[in-house]
């Protein structure tokens, strides 16, 4: 089939919409499969990447088909400013498992406890992405590959295991959980095999959880301020780790 939108209604079940060119961008570097993307200006969309993306700029130059501005429109939720659309093919569960599972693990995981905000998960997965972390892993009814998490990730699911576990099911290795009443971090030393876990926005971590971590800490913060958002936590516990002996991510994103 050569028909744009005919490609996209034939893969779009079970794929991953990538909204918009740095998903894009970000999803082919880090090995995407992506069968049919789109965009409303051709030429606009590889000037973009011909100035921020050299890397993938023939992918891009062979892949992308341009579509009416209307066309588009039926694709997307929301229309993404770059005018660029894509789908992907969502890494398999069982490999997302054996990255989290493999030893010994050169990065932490990153555990999201029953997560509610999408676009605070979405930020997540781009900072763990950032850090190179092995993967990120929530607990509860959240869908880690909802399109406004994907989007809030910029496409960086595709650079990191992303999976939806259960408290019990979580990846071998000692369980950090970040909590008011734990130890301040700036005394202990992160091991690059470690899992990082945060509570929730509202509600913080789960007895469940809780009761599974084998440290308590907390991060520290000026009396009478109540709490930080759920992606700066991250931010802070990963550069902690980053910052007292483990590896150093790469090249910029």
């Amino acid at each position: 089939m050569t028909d744009p939108l005919s490609r996209w209604r034939a893969h779009a079940e079970g794929a991953v919409l990538l909204d918009g060119f740095h998903a894009l961008k970000h999803a082919l570097r880090f090995g995407a499969e992506v069968p049919v993307a789109v965009t409303t200006d051709r030429a606009e969309a590889l000037a973009l990447a011909e100035e921020l993306a050299g890397d993938v700029r023939a992918t891009l130059d062979a892949l992308l088909t341009e579509v009416s501005g209307q066309a588009y429109a039926t694709l997307v939720p929301r229309p993404h400013p770059t005018g660029v659309a894509a789908l992907a093919v969502r890494p398999s569960r069982e490999a997302n498992l054996r990255a989290l599972d493999r030893a010994p693990r050169t990065a932490p995981v990153v555990v999201l406890d029953n997560p509610r905000n999408l676009g605070n998960a979405g930020a997540v997965i781009r900072l763990a992405a950032g850090f190179g972390a092995t993967g990120v892993v929530t607990t509860g009814t959240l869908d880690p590959w909802h399109p406004t998490v994907v989007r809030g990730g910029a496409g960086l699911h595709f650079a990191t295991a992303v999976e939806r576990l259960g408290v019990g099911e979580l990846p071998a290795g000692p369980l950090f959980a970040l909590d008011p009443e734990g130890e301040d971090i700036r005394g202990t030393r992160l091991p690059d095999d470690a899992v990082l876990a945060f509570g929730s926005e509202r509600t913080g971590l789960s007895p469940e959880l809780r009761a599974r971590a084998d440290h308590l800490l907390r991060l520290p913060m000026r009396p009478q301020v109540s709490s930080y958002n759920l992606a700066t936590s991250v931010a802070m516990t990963l550069y902690h780790w980053s910052a007292t002996g483990a590896g150093v991510p790469g090249d910029e994103l």
